[in-house]
């Protein structure tokens, strides 16, 4: 008999596809924190947790590409939000869930990655979402693809909030409320600043 090829069951993208206006349109994936592109830290956790791992990106695409991994565009030219880049996503692996992270978040580590796709699998729900004790984080996020064609609809349907399209679903809550310093992004030129001079990696 042939051998049966098995089938990844975990892809993982850092979505890096924004305009990141507050940082004078810089590309936030590309910019140096403690002397490491701010996308390299959520490579690593990625990798660490996914059996495919992409990045959506839109623009200085060479530069992307240098990390030796698919590098996928929105569908549109629009710069339509994260959602557009985990559709792409979808339309583009055929494991059996997706691992989404930004890629301006440094202190998110793979064994915070892990939890949320345990959490999934435990409870068979469509996502789960990270939550800090406060609010959600919801671009922080193990979905089943099975929901590649809800997202298509709530996209054509002209809607683009994250939190809007996760509403309905089946999600469950990973309580992160413990080490809530693992969600701090950076926004900003001050922000960055601020952070290279309080943080020792």
């Amino acid at each position: 008999m042939p051998t049966q090829i098995k089938k990844p069951k975990i892809a993982g993208v850092v979505l890096a596809g924004g305009r990141a206006r507050r940082m004078a349109n810089q590309d936030k994936g590309l910019i140096q924190f403690k002397n490491r592109t701010l996308i390299s830290y959520a490579l690593v956790a990625l990798k660490a947790v996914s059996d495919q791992t992409f990045i959506n990106a839109n623009r200085n695409l060479k530069a992307y590409e240098a990390f030796g991994l698919p590098v996928i565009t929105d569908l549109t030219h629009n710069f339509d939000g994260p959602l557009a880049g985990i559709l792409t996503t979808l339309l583009n692996t055929d494991t059996e869930v997706l691992l989404v992270m930004p890629c301006d978040t440094p202190f998110f580590k793979a064994e915070h990655l892990q939890r949320l796709l345990n959490a999934r699998a435990d409870h068979d729900s469509d996502c789960a979402i990270a939550f800090d004790g406060v609010q959600l984080h919801p671009l922080f996020l193990a979905l089943k693809t099975s929901l590649t064609e809800n997202l298509q609809d709530y996209l054509a349907s002209g809607q683009r909030k994250v939190g809007d399209w996760l509403k309905p679903l089946n999600s469950v809550y990973v309580d992160f409320s413990q080490e809530p310093s693992i969600f701090i992004n950076i926004n900003s030129s001050d922000e960055l600043a601020a952070l290279e001079a309080q943080v020792r990696l």
